[in-house]
């Protein structure tokens, strides 16, 4: 068997200033101009890992970075959507290699428990769009 290898965090990420390990997309604005907002190339071992780690958590029930996948991908697609996972799970990893914390899962309902009004709207829209009429009343404490 071959010897496991410690990595520092500073190999992975060299300095704060990278994007890390070319997942980023770009953000090149101009005078108003937009130009590519392509990601760069990084370590193609680790695109894979990182693929099909998002590919598991998009896979897995009331988990966070499931339910960001759901909310993104009827918008950006499915690539463009697993991208914004993996860019998650990398801020992560960032995170906990730098500040020695655990990692915390937000859940599922994220979301919803961020902003309840913005998904009691959604759901409001949702059913009128069916034809549906919607009196809302506050549910007893």
């Amino acid at each position: 068997m071959g010897r496991t290898q410690e990595i520092s965090e500073y190999e992975i990420f060299p300095s704060r200033r990278e994007a890390p390990l070319g997942q980023c997309p770009g953000n090149d604005r101009s005078a108003g101009k937009r130009r590519s907002g392509k990601t760069r190339h990084g370590s193609k071992w680790l695109d894979t890992a990182l693929t099909e780690a998002a590919l598991a958590a998009t896979r897995t029930n009331d988990v966070y970075l499931a339910a960001q996948y759901q909310r993104l991908r009827p918008r950006r697609g499915h690539s463009r959507a697993l991208g914004a996972v993996e860019h998650s799970i990398l801020t992560a990893c960032w995170h906990m290699l730098t500040t020695g914390e655990v990692y915390r899962e937000a859940g599922a309902d994220y979301f919803t428990r961020r902003d309840p009004q913005r998904a009691t709207r959604r759901l409001v829209v949702q059913l009128e769009r069916l034809g549906h009429h919607v009196t809302l009343k506050a549910a007893a404490a």
